[in-house]
């Protein structure tokens, strides 16, 4: 489904269902350099029991190429927003995965009323980046990729479950990554994407404007977010953690678990 927001066209998956305003509304939002389509199975689940759902291509990712990059965290909270505006949805539940995480806890603390509940997926606060990986995220992005495709999964051999049987989760993943890179001509996304995250600092702030209900789902083997540095964040948040038996690719490494834990969150 394609929305305007701020004059510029955007892109939401809603689940392979026709999107109605009067179901409850559940929002994904995707982390660095990924899109609308990491999120295909949880999106297609809930789109089909019940649920309007709003996988959002974020500006400049994906489908959404035409659209502003937006350059914080604060920003892209205010973005989801009025996305959720533009869908005529008032009050939503809001997903969001790494990056994903902090804009929906961002929408979450700038309009308590409109969240009804806040899951943070493969999160941590600060969701700080090492130098040596900015620089190369800068000087060879292609080579940024390879490293983080490989630190977002927790062996080489897990199950081949998302999107199918068969799947080979880390030369998807790289393709997926190598293909949002190559929309933007202008901009070396990875870097924009890791330096958001890194420069966020306001996540204790607004997980006290919070309201909403929220839990936190973790992979154990995470080595990107590590579930320890989410423990300050849960405290203010009030969150329950879920840790599931994976890595950072929640929704590929263990997207059966995943989903259980959201019907769970969500019923």
């Amino acid at each position: 489904m394609k929305l305007t927001v701020k004059d510029h066209e955007i892109y939401a998956y809603t689940g392979g269902k026709p999107f109605a305003p009067s179901l409850p509304c559940i929002v994904f939002i995707h982390g660095a350099l990924h899109d609308h389509s990491v999120w295909n199975l949880l999106a297609r689940w809930f789109a089909h029991h019940g649920y309007g759902v709003l996988a959002l291509d974020l500006p400049g990712h994906g489908r959404s190429a035409a659209a502003p990059v937006q350059d914080s965290v604060e920003a892209l909270g205010r973005w989801v927003l009025a996305a959720l505006d533009a869908a005529g949805v008032q009050q939503a539940h809001l997903v969001g995965h790494s990056m994903g995480s902090l804009i929906a806890l961002e929408a979450a603390a700038q309009a308590p009323q409109r969240a009804l509940r806040l899951a943070m997926v493969g999160t941590a606060y600060p969701m700080k980046v090492s130098p040596a990986l900015l620089d190369t995220a800068r000087e060879h992005p292609q080579d940024a990729i390879a490293m983080v495709n490989k630190f977002s999964h927790s062996s080489w051999a897990a199950k081949p479950s998302f999107p199918g049987p068969g799947a080979w989760l880390h030369g998807g993943n790289r393709a997926l990554m190598q293909r949002v890179q190559k929309q933007q001509l202008a901009l070396n996304l990875f870097e924009h994407d890791f330096r958001v995250c890194d420069a966020y600092a306001a996540g204790l702030e607004a997980a006290a404007r919070v309201t909403a209900p929220c839990i936190l789902l973790l992979g154990e083997r995470d080595q990107m977010t590590p579930p320890k540095q989410s423990f300050a964040l849960g405290q203010a948040l009030r969150a329950r953690t879920v840790l599931l038996p994976c890595g950072h690719a929640l929704m590929q490494e263990a997207p059966e678990a995943l989903l259980a834990a959201l019907r769970q969150t969500l019923a």
